[in-house]
């Protein structure tokens, strides 16, 4: 489903990898070389160890809702169009206690649950643009 006018992220030099492997439809996320943690979001030093030494690595994007609201109404023209959405947070399956925001697709608002299983589809936003979306695993 292509959308030209929902807005798009801006990615800066620390995310940009991020947003690359998403144009690749991969999920790419910062590993600590020191203690092996992956981490998100980008940011310059591992929160567990403090390192400033990472690896950015494609992951097998899958995990579990976390937690999550249901959007029945929102300020943005472009997402009322889209309500009612489910707007979540996911804990990927690669790290205990590695969540991730997310928009819950091809899921009926009254059946998300916790530690529903779900996976990672992309959406082409615009031209140059791809984000992720999860939906259950089927």
């Amino acid at each position: 489903m292509q959308h030209a006018t929902l807005p798009h992220p801006v990615p800066t030099p620390l995310s940009q990898p991020f947003w690359d492997g998403c144009r690749r439809r991969q999920i790419t996320l910062q590993r600590c070389d020191d203690c092996g943690r992956f981490r998100f979001y980008p940011c310059e030093a591992c929160p567990y160890c403090r390192s400033r030494d990472c690896t950015w690595t494609e992951i097998d994007a899958r995990g579990t809702v976390y937690s999550w609201i249901i959007v029945r109404r929102s300020v943005d023209a472009v997402w009322q169009a889209r309500a009612p959405y489910i707007a979540g947070i996911i804990e990927l399956d690669i790290q205990k206690g590695l969540l991730i925001p997310a928009i819950v697709i091809d899921c009926p608002v009254d059946s998300v649950r916790a530690g529903m299983p779900v996976e990672v589809t992309f959406e082409q936003t615009d031209a140059s643009t791809v984000v992720p979306r999860w939906r259950p695993v089927s």
